[in-house]
C-alpha cells in the first residue's frame, strides 16, 4: 500500500491521504467488522500517533480494537498489535498505568503465539521497558529493554532500525542513571545504523542527534550539544508539523543548554516555545507540561525573580501530583 510507503518515510500527511482513500474504498465493499478495515483505521491511528495527534489516534486504534476483539480470536497477533497501540498512545500522552494495563495484555498473547525469538515479541518487551523507563523505574526499563536486544540480536539484520531503535533506548536508560560513557556507547551504535537505513530528514535521525545532544549536555560540553541538538532540530522543522511535541522537545533541548550557559534571555525564549507546542498537543497532565513549567521557573530562579519563578513551580507540581506515582524518584 502506497501509505505504507510515506509512512516509513516519514511523510505523514501523505499517508494519511491514501489511507483515507483506502478507507473509503473498502467501506463500500466490506462489512463494517471486517478486519481488513481495522487495519486501515489501525494505520491512520499509527500517523496521527507519529505527528503527536493522540487523542485522534485513540480513536482511530480503539475503533481497530473494536474490530478486532469481535472479528478475531482471543490470542490473534493482530489483537495484540491493537493492544499495544494503543499502549503506546497512553504512553505517550503520560497515561503510564494505562500504557502498562494495554502492554502486558500484548505481551500475554505474544507469548502464546509467536516463537520466543520474533521481533514482535521483542517489541512487547521493548514498549513495556520504556513505560518503567518513564516513570523512573531504570532496574526495570533495562530488564525488559535488554531481554527486547536479544531477540532483536538474533533476528534482524545488523542495519535494521529496529536494532537501532533498542540500542537507543538502552543508552537512554543509562542516560537517566547517570552513566554517560554506556548511553554514549549506545547511542552511537543507534546512530550508525539510522545513518544508513534511513532518508537524511527522517524523525528517527532527529531523534539520534537529540540522544547524543542530551549526553554531552548531562557532561556539560555545550559547544558538542548545540551542535547535535542544531543537526536534530533542522531535520524536525523539515519533517514534522508544527505543533508536534517533538519539536518542542527540540526547542527545550536548545533552551536548556543556554540556560547552562547562562544566556538566560535566550533560555527563556526557547522554553517558551516548546511550552506553546506542549499546551496545545498534550493533555493538560502530561508530565512533560510539569516539566516545561520547571524549565522556564529555574531560568526565573536563576534571574533571581523568586515570585516568578514560584508561580512556574507549583504550575509544574500540581500536574507532577496528579501524573505521577508516588514512588518517583
Amino acid at each position: 500500500m502506497l501509505g505504507d510507503v510515506k509512512y516509513e518515510q516519514g511523510q505523514y500527511k501523505e499517508a494519511e491521504l491514501f489511507y483515507k482513500t483506502a478507507l473509503e474504498t473498502y467501506r463500500k465493499t466490506l462489512p463494517k467488522d471486517d478486519p481488513t478495515l481495522a487495519e486501515i483505521y489501525q494505520n491512520i491511528g499509527a500517523v496521527h500517533c507519529s505527528m503527536g495527534n493522540y487523542s485522534k489516534a485513540l480513536e482511530y486504534f480503539k475503533t481497530a480494537l473494536m474490530i478486532r476483539e469481535k472479528a478475531l480470536s482471543s490470542n490473534h497477533p493482530d489483537l495484540a498489535e491493537s493492544y499495544s497501540w494503543v499502549g503506546l498512545v497512553y504512553n505517550s500522552m503520560g497515561n503510564y498505568s494505562k500504557a502498562l494495563e494495554f502492554y502486558e495484555k500484548d505481551l500475554e498473547i505474544t507469548k502464546k503465539a509467536l516463537p520466543p525469538n520474533h521481533p514482535s515479541l521483542a517489541s512487547s518487551y521493548n514498549n513495556i521497558g520504556q513505560v518503567y523507563n518513564n516513570m523512573g523505574d531504570y532496574s526495570k526499563a533495562l530488564e525488559f529493554y535488554e531481554k527486547a536486544h536479544q531477540i532483536y540480536e538474533t533476528a534482524l539484520l545488523p542495519d535494521h532500525p529496529d536494532l537501532a531503535t533498542s540500542y537507543s533506548n538502552i543508552g537512554q536508560v543509562y542516560n537517566n542513571m547517570g552513566d554517560y560513557s554506556k548511553a554514549l556507547e549506545f547511542y552511537e551504535k543507534a546512530h550508525k545504523i539510522r545513518e544508513k537505513a534511513l532518508p537524511p530528514n527522517h524523525p528517527s535521525l532527529a531523534s539520534s542527534y537529540s540522544n547524543i545532544g542530551q549526553v554531552y549536555n548531562n557532561m556539560g560540553d555545550y559547544l558538542k550539544v548545540l551542535e547535535f541538538y542544531g543537526k536534530a532540530h533542522q531535520i524536525r522543522e523539515k519533517a514534522l508539523p508544527p505543533n508536534h511535541p517533538d519539536l518542542a522537545t527540540s526547542y527545550n533541548n536548545i533552551g536548556q543548554v543556554y540556560n547552562n550557559m547562562g544566556d538566560y534571555s535566550k533560555a527563556l525564549e526557547f522554553y517558551k516555545k516548546a511550552h506553546q507546542i506542549y499546551e496545545i498537543a498534550l493533555p493538560p497532565n502530561h508530565p512533560f507540561l510539569a516539566t516545561s513549567y520547571n524549565n522556564i521557573g529555574g531560568v526565573y530562579d536563576d534571574m533571581g525573580d523568586y515570585s516568578k519563578a514560584l508561580e512556574f513551580y507549583e504550575k509544574s507540581h500540581k500536574i507532577l501530583e496528579k501524573a505521577l506515582p508516588s514512588n518517583h524518584p
